[in-house]
């Protein structure tokens, strides 16, 4: 009987910009469902670990593997998006990219979903939260088995955080899962069933939410 494997898992994998290490080799493995929180200060190694995770950055030592088959959306902190595309085209480009049907029905869907202006304009013209809007709209193209979410909400509005971690539980309860990055002590106790926490590039604790409670009381970022 073939033994289970994890939808994503970092085996080792660290990364060095030059002489500077951004992440010392970690061990991390996801598994179908789960709900995993990134917490640590700035400049902790959060973003670099999504970063290898989605396959954005190559690792400098060890190796990320992904499940056969299984798709992952990307949210990086700073949007990844082509700003003289409006909302619109840079979702019918990146749904041909992912493999969607068709492309305009998804930009279609996702500009109502998430409330994103239709109108020709530039994405470099959009507002800081409607580009973060478009990012996270982005992530969820071609129906990823993993979402990785770096900083998600912090440019949402009440409502728009709701209808994102609403569709994140549905994607949960289907069997995918999430890796969020974040300094909101209620979204991690809301969301998050596991804790992984970083500092200066190694990660330091690695356990069930609770664990971390224990651990760590509300101190996210001391």
């Amino acid at each position: 009987m073939t033994p289970p494997t994890p939808l994503l898992a970092a085996r080792g994998a660290g990364r060095r910009f030059g002489h500077k290490s951004a992440l010392e080799p970690v061990e991390l493995e996801l598994w179908d469902g789960d709900a995993l929180a990134l917490v640590g200060p700035n400049g902790a190694g959060k973003s670099t670990l999504l970063s290898l995770l989605a396959g954005a950055l190559e690792a400098s030592v060890g190796k990320v593997e992904r499940r056969k088959g299984a798709r992952v959306g990307w949210a990086p902190q700073r949007p990844a998006q082509y700003g003289r595309l409006s909302a619109r085209e840079n979702l019918e480009l990146f749904a041909r990219l992912e493999g969607e049907h068709d492309p305009r029905a998804a930009a279609e869907r996702l500009l109502e979903t998430f409330e994103l202006p239709g109108e020709p304009e530039p994405s470099a013209n959009l507002s800081v939260g409607n580009r973060q809007r478009l990012n996270l709209a982005i992530s969820v193209l071609g129906s990823p088995d993993v979402l990785l979410l770096d900083e998600p909400t912090a440019a949402l509005d009440p409502d728009q955080r709701r209808r994102l971690w609403d569709r994140v539980s549905a994607l949960r309860a289907a069997g995918g899962a999430v890796v969020f990055a974040t300094q909101n002590l209620e979204e991690v106790e809301r969301f998050a069933e596991r804790v992984a926490a970083l500092r200066e590039g190694r990660l330091v604790f690695a356990g069930t939410r609770d664990e971390y409670d224990r651990a760590h009381g509300e101190s996210l970022s001391a």
